[in-house]
């Protein structure tokens, strides 16, 4: 009898270290992916005065796209390629939405915002866990952990302080900015949906998920890149202006492209995306930092919003997973 505990606890164990380590993994791929994102808003600031935001995202992730396809290639096979049977067309629409649609109308959306466009884009991009929260009710159809929503609520309000130094009022203080919050607003739902819709393809990995959603996505952002220069909605860019945003591609394509993009799959995989999404209060945070290296010094209002994001990321994960045991042992 002695024995058999013995190996019931020792199995149990074994199974506890398992789901932590599995958990790390997840946070560790998840801080990696926002810390890239919150860094491109600034790279993406000079970017912007030189190319317009729909030929960079088309040439971003034809970059990216093929990083993916080489990786998925060397880790799965040229079978992972074949979609015979599955959901091709919802893999378009969400490669459309994730990909076409956060670029399109995030960068967009920094472009009109001018000068203070990478804050203002990083700020937005806090919106996305209470999008989450939206987006996760509406498909499961279940009403969101109260706690989880004050966490939340608790995290954005810490990053408004931080990319405001204090003053909420005045982020929205100039009418010309409306159009352009509401075009990140709409990209950042346009990345959550794509986030959330992950858990459609459950016998997919994170590699193929993102793979081929990337190259579905890929006919939009071209097909309406084209369509814009047909009807000269946009000027077709200049060698010079390429050869220009070429250490911004470099980065935006490999590094918050590629890499990004991946550990963000790859942490929500693992976290879930309820769970994940709030690493996106990272994203701004990010952002203030880099603006910090070139010279800004944090007043004593965006120390608390630090702090205030840091704890709710912490509450919000050691609640979701006392929560989660709780369930097991109910079950």
């Amino acid at each position: 009898m002695s024995t058999t505990n013995h190996a019931i606890a020792a199995s149990a164990a074994v199974e506890k270290s398992s789901a932590w380590s599995s958990y790390s993994r997840g946070v560790i791929f998840c801080l990696l992916a926002t810390l890239s994102f919150g860094i491109m808003f600034p790279v993406m600031t000079s970017a912007l005065t030189r190319i317009d935001p729909f030929t960079f995202t088309s040439l971003r992730y034809l970059v990216a796209g093929t990083a993916f396809l080489v990786l998925l290639i060397a880790r799965e096979g040229r079978q992972a390629l074949n979609l015979k049977g599955e959901r091709v067309w919802f893999a378009w629409f969400l490669g459309s939405i994730g990909f076409a649609g956060f670029g399109f109308f995030v960068f967009l959306g920094q472009q009109l915002a001018g000068r203070d466009g990478a804050l203002t884009a990083s700020i937005m991009m806090a919106t996305q866990p209470m999008l989450g929260l939206l987006v996760n009710s509406i498909v499961r159809r279940i009403l969101p952990p109260l706690y989880s929503f004050l966490f939340i609520l608790m995290s954005f309000c810490g990053v408004a302080l931080v990319v405001t130094k204090g003053d909420i009022g005045g982020l929205l203080s100039e009418p010309q900015s409306y159009s352009a919050n509401a075009l990140i607003v709409l990209g950042a739902l346009c990345w959550v949906i794509y986030t959330f819709s992950a858990m459609f393809f459950p016998k997919w990995s994170a590699f193929k998920y993102t793979t081929v959603t990337t190259w579905l996505g890929l006919t939009t952002i071209v097909a309406v890149n084209l369509i814009l220069f047909a009807l000269h909605t946009i000027p077709v860019p200049r060698s010079a202006d390429l050869v220009a945003v070429a250490p911004h591609l470099l980065y935006m394509g490999i590094i918050a492209g590629f890499g990004g993009i991946l550990c963000w799959n790859l942490g929500n995989k693992i976290l879930t995306p309820l769970n994940g999404v709030l690493f996106m209060d990272v994203v701004p945070i990010t952002t203030f930092i880099v603006s910090s290296i070139e010279g800004v010094i944090p007043t004593n209002m965006q120390i608390v919003g630090a702090c205030l994001t840091g704890a709710a990321l912490i509450f919000n994960n050691a609640y979701l997973r006392a929560r989660a045991r709780k369930q097991a042992v109910k079950n």
